[in-house]
């Protein structure tokens, strides 16, 4: 079976279910057991709960390394191992709806060099409102999955990078968080507002359609050329606010078929946890 690597829809997972390794990846940044929670209260058969504080981030350190620093890869692949997650199996990863939490574990398999990874367009809402079953029952103990190391499949830019490419600008970023964060005008997560100078605004919203699965891909090519405006997209950094909702964005990209853009994992409250590192504010700023 070719593997799924972007999308899968509803239909597509529920002929393949017993094929699959599945991961609920439900989270909320203001309310975090709130994920835990609408697992227990219900998720896809078999499906397994994969927290994004504990296991698709890793210590927080000194704090300047952003909310969710990026996990010890050994770590990270020993979690998938034990959700049954092998070579070549098909991991697929779901969150309440938009994909915006899911996107965060398709780009980390996919830096562990993992390919068969697809988020499930529309969520456990989609899944929910086309019918299939849902339980509370937690699997059972499988046997791990053996996970080799491989060339990742992601790309990423670090703080100091982008630092250094300031005066010239060759590389673009693009923020997925609200245009409200994006300017600054609020901030109910990071000690300061603002964004990256010269950093472009897509929330993640814009990817997807009005019942939370993502635009056709054609559409989002087009949308996306739009704002490169001839760019190569090997030359975009995707960032948010700490790292998560940036890889929705890199979905949309490589679901329209441009790929090669970086995700820049500290994102903003890595950014701007160094006074020494300039902001812009208001929407003609940067």
């Amino acid at each position: 079976m070719k593997p799924f690597t972007t999308l899968i829809s509803v239909e597509e997972l529920a002929a393949r279910l017993d094929d699959c390794v599945v991961a609920d990846c439900r989270h909320d940044l203001f309310k975090p057991t709130q994920g835990a929670d609408d697992y227990a209260a219900g998720h896809i058969p078999a499906a397994c709960f994969v927290s994004l504080d504990h296991d698709l981030a890793g210590a927080k350190g000194d704090g300047r390394s952003g909310r969710h620093p990026l996990p010890d890869p050994a770590l990270l692949r020993a979690r998938l191992e034990s959700i049954g997650l092998s070579d070549g199996r098909q991991l697929v990863v779901y969150d309440a709806d938009t994909g915006g939490f899911a996107g965060r574990l398709w780009w980390l398999a996919r830096w562990l060099g993992h390919e068969a990874v697809a988020v499930l367009d529309g969520g456990f809402k989609a899944w929910r409102t086309a019918g299939y079953p849902v339980t509370t029952e937690v699997p059972a103990h499988r046997t791990n999955g053996v996970l080799s190391a491989r060339a990742p499949l992601a790309h990423r830019v670090t703080a100091a990078q982008l630092l250094d490419d300031q005066p010239r600008r060759e590389r673009l970023v693009i923020d997925a968080r609200s245009p409200e964060r994006w300017r600054g005008d609020t901030e109910p997560l990071d000690p300061v507002g603002g964004h990256i100078p010269g950093a472009l605004n897509r929330p993640l919203q814009l990817n997807l359609r009005p019942d939370g699965r993502f635009k056709p891909a054609e559409v989002l090519r087009e949308e996306f050329n739009t704002l490169l405006a001839g760019r190569y997209p090997s030359s975009v950094v995707h960032s948010c606010g700490s790292g998560v909702s940036a890889c929705h964005n890199l979905l949309a990209m490589e679901l329209a078929g441009l790929s090669g853009a970086s995700l820049y994992p500290g994102s903003w409250s890595e950014w701007c946890a160094d006074a020494a590192r300039p902001i812009a504010r208001g929407p003609e700023a940067g």
